[in-house]
């Protein structure tokens, strides 16, 4: 499988610094799940599983989450299985369920996992303060470069494959967001950063380019952040841009 864009640029960002294969071997990653020396499974009066919060188990369960929403991005979900996961991280297929009991439970932590990213990200453009076309580039420059030391976000889309009181959290948790960056370009428009315009359906293909951006880029050589901000300000930031006339 192709590894996703982000892996291919910007590596010395990754939280890894070796990458997913090197962390894994030298961290003995499958030999201690398997053997049961990680601390991963705790006894829970309900009988259910919980994850111990060991900063190495919180590793592994990032690593997997990141490998995972990978796979489900450029494959979808009905196409990607636990056992392709496992294999991307060297793992036998009975490692990864130490962590999640199935697949829908893995994507759905890909989801919750992914929103956080973004909600906090959102947040960090707010309070850099500026004009409203400032804080969209802002989050916009912060969602590249988490990409490229996180790994990829999963993306707002079908969500039907997930149980009702999941896709709940999810689509209310998703709208929500959308709503505040709504609120970045309403803010341009009324402060004169921003040309008038439809902030819901700018928010829309914004979204819609940032899903495509990771199925497309992979296929660019020497990829970074600067070249993909520059692109974005190319296809629309310029375009939302309200400039004065020319003499």
């Amino acid at each position: 499988m192709k590894k996703n864009f982000v892996h291919r640029t910007l590596a010395q960002d990754d939280p890894c610094p070796l990458g997913l294969e090197k962390f894994r071997k030298e961290n003995n990653w499958e030999r201690d799940v398997l053997k049961g020396e990680d601390p991963i499974v705790m006894a829970r009066p309900d009988g259910q599983k919980s994850l111990s919060h060991s900063r190495k188990s919180v590793r592994k369960r990032d690593a997997i989450l990141r490998a995972a929403t990978e796979i489900i991005n450029a494959k979808s979900f009905a196409l990607a299985t636990m056992t392709e996961i496992a294999a991307t991280l060297d793992l036998r297929d009975a490692a990864l369920y130490y962590y999640f009991p199935n697949k829908q439970a893995l994507v759905y932590a890909c989801h919750t996992s992914s929103l956080d990213r973004f909600e906090q990200i959102l947040r960090e453009a707010e309070q850099a303060g500026g004009t409203g076309l400032d804080k969209l580039k802002h989050f916009l420059n912060g969602l590249l470069v988490d990409a490229a030391r996180n790994g990829p976000q999963l993306y707002f889309g079908d969500h039907s494959y997930l149980d009702e009181t999941q896709r709940e959290t999810v689509e209310v948790w998703s709208k929500r967001l959308t709503g505040l960056l709504e609120q970045f370009v309403q803010h341009g428009i009324a402060d004169g950063s921003i040309v008038p315009c439809e902030a819901e359906l700018v928010v829309q293909l914004l979204l819609g380019m940032l899903i495509w951006l990771a199925k497309w880029a992979p296929a660019t050589k020497n990829l970074t952040t600067d070249r993909l901000m520059a692109a974005i300000g190319v296809v629309t930031l310029n375009g939302l841009e309200n400039r004065p006339p020319l003499p």
